[in-house]
Protein backbone atom coordinates (compact mmCIF):
# COMPACT_ATOMS: atom_id res chain seq x y z
CA UNK A 1 0.00 0.00 0.00
CA UNK A 2 1.09 3.31 -1.00
CA UNK A 3 1.95 6.18 2.05
CA UNK A 4 -1.03 8.14 -0.02
CA UNK A 5 -3.18 5.14 0.63
CA UNK A 6 -2.34 4.77 4.13
CA UNK A 7 -2.62 8.56 5.04
CA UNK A 8 -6.33 8.56 3.14
CA UNK A 9 -6.68 5.43 5.61
CA UNK A 10 -5.71 7.22 8.72
CA UNK A 11 -7.64 10.18 8.31
CA UNK A 12 -10.62 8.32 7.07
CA UNK A 13 -10.39 6.39 10.68
CA UNK A 14 -9.70 9.83 12.25
CA UNK A 15 -12.95 11.00 11.36
CA UNK A 16 -14.88 8.57 12.36
CA UNK A 17 -12.93 8.63 15.53
CA UNK A 18 -13.73 12.20 15.85
CA UNK A 19 -17.19 11.97 15.21
CA UNK A 20 -17.73 9.04 17.92
CA UNK A 21 -15.98 11.26 20.60
CA UNK A 22 -18.33 14.38 19.83
CA UNK A 23 -21.11 12.15 20.45
CA UNK A 24 -22.98 13.37 24.22
CA UNK A 25 -23.27 9.24 24.38
CA UNK A 26 -20.16 8.11 22.84
CA UNK A 27 -19.50 4.48 22.67
CA UNK A 28 -16.00 3.85 24.58
CA UNK A 29 -15.03 0.55 23.15
CA UNK A 30 -15.91 1.99 19.81
CA UNK A 31 -13.46 4.99 20.53
CA UNK A 32 -10.75 2.52 21.87
CA UNK A 33 -10.83 0.32 18.43
CA UNK A 34 -10.30 3.09 16.44
CA UNK A 35 -7.53 4.50 18.45
CA UNK A 36 -6.45 0.84 17.97
CA UNK A 37 -6.87 0.96 14.28
CA UNK A 38 -5.09 4.42 13.63
CA UNK A 39 -2.31 3.07 16.01
CA UNK A 40 -1.35 0.28 13.27
CA UNK A 41 -1.57 2.29 10.52
CA UNK A 42 0.90 4.86 11.84
CA UNK A 43 2.91 2.57 12.27
CA UNK A 44 2.68 1.26 8.86
CA UNK A 45 2.94 5.23 7.74
CA UNK A 46 6.00 6.15 10.30
CA UNK A 47 4.93 9.97 10.44
CA UNK A 48 5.45 10.36 14.45
CA UNK A 49 7.73 12.92 14.35
CA UNK A 50 9.67 10.98 16.70
CA UNK A 51 10.43 8.47 14.14
CA UNK A 52 12.81 11.46 12.43
CA UNK A 53 10.93 11.27 9.13
CA UNK A 54 9.92 14.23 6.85
CA UNK A 55 5.59 14.80 7.51
CA UNK A 56 3.07 16.84 6.19
CA UNK A 57 1.31 19.76 8.67
CA UNK A 58 -1.82 17.70 8.19
CA UNK A 59 -0.26 14.26 9.35
CA UNK A 60 1.40 16.08 12.33
CA UNK A 61 -2.46 17.67 13.25
CA UNK A 62 -3.96 14.36 13.07
CA UNK A 63 -1.57 12.63 14.85
CA UNK A 64 -1.72 15.14 17.79
CA UNK A 65 -5.55 15.19 17.48
CA UNK A 66 -5.72 11.51 17.50
CA UNK A 67 -3.65 11.15 20.67
CA UNK A 68 -5.35 14.26 22.74
CA UNK A 69 -8.07 11.94 21.91
CA UNK A 70 -6.73 8.98 23.18
CA UNK A 71 -5.50 10.58 26.54
CA UNK A 72 -8.87 11.78 26.99
CA UNK A 73 -10.57 8.28 26.52
CA UNK A 74 -7.67 7.17 28.07
CA UNK A 75 -8.98 9.20 31.86
CA UNK A 76 -12.81 8.26 30.41
CA UNK A 77 -11.49 4.57 31.04
CA UNK A 78 -9.72 4.94 34.15
CA UNK A 79 -6.53 3.95 32.16
CA UNK A 80 -3.47 5.68 34.08
CA UNK A 81 -0.95 3.68 32.20
CA UNK A 82 -2.44 4.46 28.71
CA UNK A 83 -2.85 8.24 29.68
CA UNK A 84 0.51 8.47 30.66
CA UNK A 85 1.85 6.62 27.45
CA UNK A 86 -0.89 9.44 25.39
CA UNK A 87 0.76 12.46 27.17
CA UNK A 88 4.82 11.18 26.54
CA UNK A 89 4.19 10.84 22.74
CA UNK A 90 2.00 14.48 22.92
CA UNK A 91 4.50 16.11 24.69
CA UNK A 92 6.26 15.82 21.31
CA UNK A 93 4.15 17.70 19.60
CA UNK A 94 3.83 20.60 22.02
CA UNK A 95 7.24 21.31 22.86
CA UNK A 96 9.12 20.29 19.64
CA UNK A 97 6.96 20.60 16.93
CA UNK A 98 4.95 24.07 18.20
CA UNK A 99 6.17 26.48 15.80
CA UNK A 100 4.85 24.06 12.81
CA UNK A 101 1.44 23.73 14.05
CA UNK A 102 -0.95 25.99 15.75
CA UNK A 103 -1.35 25.75 19.49
CA UNK A 104 -4.14 23.27 20.49
CA UNK A 105 -7.11 24.66 22.25
CA UNK A 106 -6.64 21.56 24.52
CA UNK A 107 -3.03 21.30 25.28
CA UNK A 108 -2.94 22.65 28.93
CA UNK A 109 -6.01 21.27 30.18
CA UNK A 110 -3.90 18.37 29.07
CA UNK A 111 -0.91 18.99 30.45
CA UNK A 112 -2.49 20.31 33.89
CA UNK A 113 -4.41 16.71 34.03
CA UNK A 114 -0.92 15.23 33.55
CA UNK A 115 0.73 17.22 36.47
CA UNK A 116 -2.81 16.25 38.62
CA UNK A 117 -1.90 12.61 37.16
CA UNK A 118 1.55 12.65 38.84
CA UNK A 119 0.80 14.30 41.93
CA UNK A 120 -1.85 11.60 42.53
CA UNK A 121 1.03 9.35 42.04
CA UNK A 122 2.96 10.70 45.17
CA UNK A 123 5.47 12.11 42.56
CA UNK A 124 6.16 15.24 43.39
CA UNK A 125 9.58 15.67 41.98
CA UNK A 126 8.24 14.77 38.65
CA UNK A 127 5.38 17.19 39.23
CA UNK A 128 7.72 20.13 39.37
CA UNK A 129 10.25 18.66 36.52
CA UNK A 130 7.05 18.81 34.73
CA UNK A 131 6.37 22.75 35.98
CA UNK A 132 9.96 24.24 35.12
CA UNK A 133 9.15 23.23 31.60
CA UNK A 134 5.86 25.12 31.39
CA UNK A 135 5.82 29.13 30.44
CA UNK A 136 5.72 30.87 33.55
CA UNK A 137 2.80 33.01 32.49
CA UNK A 138 0.52 29.61 32.03
CA UNK A 139 1.84 28.39 35.42
CA UNK A 140 0.49 31.55 37.16
CA UNK A 141 -2.86 32.80 34.70
CA UNK A 142 -3.67 29.46 33.05
CA UNK A 143 -6.49 28.15 34.90
CA UNK A 144 -5.88 24.50 33.64
CA UNK A 145 -2.09 24.70 35.61
CA UNK A 146 -3.23 26.72 38.67
CA UNK A 147 -5.51 24.42 39.72
CA UNK A 148 -2.81 21.34 40.28
CA UNK A 149 -0.30 24.05 41.18
CA UNK A 150 -3.08 24.90 44.10
CA UNK A 151 -3.62 21.18 44.98
CA UNK A 152 0.04 20.88 45.40
CA UNK A 153 0.11 23.45 47.17
CA UNK A 154 -2.88 22.13 50.00
CA UNK A 155 -0.99 18.92 49.87
CA UNK A 156 2.38 20.56 51.15
CA UNK A 157 0.18 22.02 54.09
CA UNK A 158 -1.51 19.20 54.77
CA UNK A 159 -4.60 21.08 53.90
CA UNK A 160 -7.02 17.68 52.93
CA UNK A 161 -10.32 19.08 52.95
CA UNK A 162 -9.38 21.94 50.47
CA UNK A 163 -8.67 18.78 48.17
CA UNK A 164 -11.98 17.48 49.15
CA UNK A 165 -13.61 20.56 48.03
CA UNK A 166 -11.81 20.87 44.93
CA UNK A 167 -13.82 17.29 43.46
CA UNK A 168 -16.20 20.57 42.99
CA UNK A 169 -14.37 23.37 41.45
CA UNK A 170 -12.52 21.82 38.58
CA UNK A 171 -11.70 23.31 35.36
CA UNK A 172 -12.83 20.24 33.25
CA UNK A 173 -14.61 17.27 33.76
CA UNK A 174 -11.57 14.73 33.26
CA UNK A 175 -10.01 16.26 36.65
CA UNK A 176 -12.26 14.86 38.60
CA UNK A 177 -11.22 11.41 38.12
CA UNK A 178 -7.27 12.47 39.50
CA UNK A 179 -8.87 14.44 42.61
CA UNK A 180 -10.22 10.77 43.82
CA UNK A 181 -6.67 9.11 43.00
CA UNK A 182 -5.29 12.08 44.73
CA UNK A 183 -7.74 11.69 47.93
CA UNK A 184 -7.79 7.69 47.78
CA UNK A 185 -3.59 8.51 47.90
CA UNK A 186 -4.20 10.92 50.91
CA UNK A 187 -6.71 8.14 52.44
CA UNK A 188 -3.70 5.65 52.48
CA UNK A 189 -1.21 8.52 54.41
CA UNK A 190 -4.07 8.93 56.59
CA UNK A 191 -5.10 5.62 57.46
CA UNK A 192 -1.65 4.40 57.87
CA UNK A 193 -1.50 7.48 60.97
CA UNK A 194 -5.06 6.39 62.45
CA UNK A 195 -3.37 2.56 62.95
CA UNK A 196 -0.34 4.09 64.54
CA UNK A 197 -1.85 6.44 66.19
CA UNK A 198 -5.14 4.48 67.91
CA UNK A 199 -5.88 1.36 69.46
CA UNK A 200 -9.44 1.91 68.76
CA UNK A 201 -11.34 4.46 66.78
CA UNK A 202 -15.51 3.91 65.69
CA UNK A 203 -15.92 3.54 62.13
CA UNK A 204 -17.81 6.92 61.37
CA UNK A 205 -15.06 9.02 63.01
CA UNK A 206 -12.24 7.27 60.93
CA UNK A 207 -15.27 8.07 57.74
CA UNK A 208 -14.74 11.92 58.58
CA UNK A 209 -11.15 11.82 58.83
CA UNK A 210 -11.24 9.90 55.43
CA UNK A 211 -13.79 11.67 53.41
CA UNK A 212 -15.99 8.85 53.39
CA UNK A 213 -19.50 10.26 52.73
CA UNK A 214 -21.80 7.17 53.47
CA UNK A 215 -21.71 3.71 55.80
CA UNK A 216 -21.32 1.68 52.91
CA UNK A 217 -18.27 3.49 51.66
CA UNK A 218 -16.98 3.24 55.19
CA UNK A 219 -17.37 -0.25 55.81
CA UNK A 220 -15.99 -1.21 52.08
CA UNK A 221 -12.87 0.81 52.89
CA UNK A 222 -12.31 -0.81 56.47
CA UNK A 223 -12.49 -4.45 54.32
CA UNK A 224 -10.08 -3.23 52.16
CA UNK A 225 -7.42 -2.73 54.76
CA UNK A 226 -8.70 -5.51 56.50
CA UNK A 227 -10.17 -3.57 59.41
CA UNK A 228 -12.94 -4.84 61.56
CA UNK A 229 -15.64 -4.00 63.76
CA UNK A 230 -15.47 -5.48 67.02
CA UNK A 231 -18.60 -6.31 69.60
CA UNK A 232 -18.28 -2.99 71.29
CA UNK A 233 -18.70 -1.35 67.53
CA UNK A 234 -14.99 0.04 67.17
CA UNK A 235 -12.53 -0.92 65.25
CA UNK A 236 -9.30 -2.70 66.68
CA UNK A 237 -5.98 -1.88 65.36
CA UNK A 238 -3.18 -4.31 65.93
CA UNK A 239 0.13 -2.92 66.76
CA UNK A 240 3.14 -4.21 65.13
CA UNK A 241 6.47 -4.23 66.26
CA UNK A 242 8.87 -1.12 64.40
CA UNK A 243 11.99 -0.43 64.77
CA UNK A 244 12.88 3.35 65.64
CA UNK A 245 14.17 4.23 62.68
CA UNK A 246 12.14 2.84 60.19
CA UNK A 247 10.21 5.85 58.84
CA UNK A 248 7.39 5.63 60.72
CA UNK A 249 5.92 8.48 61.42
CA UNK A 250 5.79 9.58 64.87
CA UNK A 251 2.06 9.99 67.01
CA UNK A 252 2.41 13.50 67.04
CA UNK A 253 2.68 13.60 63.39
CA UNK A 254 -0.46 11.38 62.91
CA UNK A 255 -2.50 13.18 65.57
CA UNK A 256 -1.22 16.34 63.64
CA UNK A 257 -2.55 14.32 59.77
CA UNK A 258 -5.71 13.71 62.16
CA UNK A 259 -6.46 17.18 62.79
CA UNK A 260 -6.00 18.32 59.73
CA UNK A 261 -8.80 15.69 58.13
CA UNK A 262 -11.22 16.20 61.17
CA UNK A 263 -11.15 19.99 59.95
CA UNK A 264 -13.36 19.10 57.26
CA UNK A 265 -16.17 18.44 59.90
CA UNK A 266 -15.96 22.92 59.87
CA UNK A 267 -16.71 22.92 56.52
CA UNK A 268 -18.75 20.93 55.03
Amino acid sequence: MSRESVVKSVVSTYEKLKTEWSKKNRNLEACGQFLSDIKVELTKLQFLPSMGHSVSKEELLVARNTLEIGALWSIATKNIPSFERYIAMLKIYYMDYREQLPESPYMYELLGLDLLCLLAQNKVGEFHTALEHLPPPAVTDNVYIRHPVAMEQYLMEGAYNKIYLAKGEVPAEGYKFFIEELLATIREDIADCVENAYDRIRPEDIGKMLYLSSTKEILHYCEQRGWQVGHDGYLHFKKEVRKSDDGIPSQELAYQMINYAREMEQIV
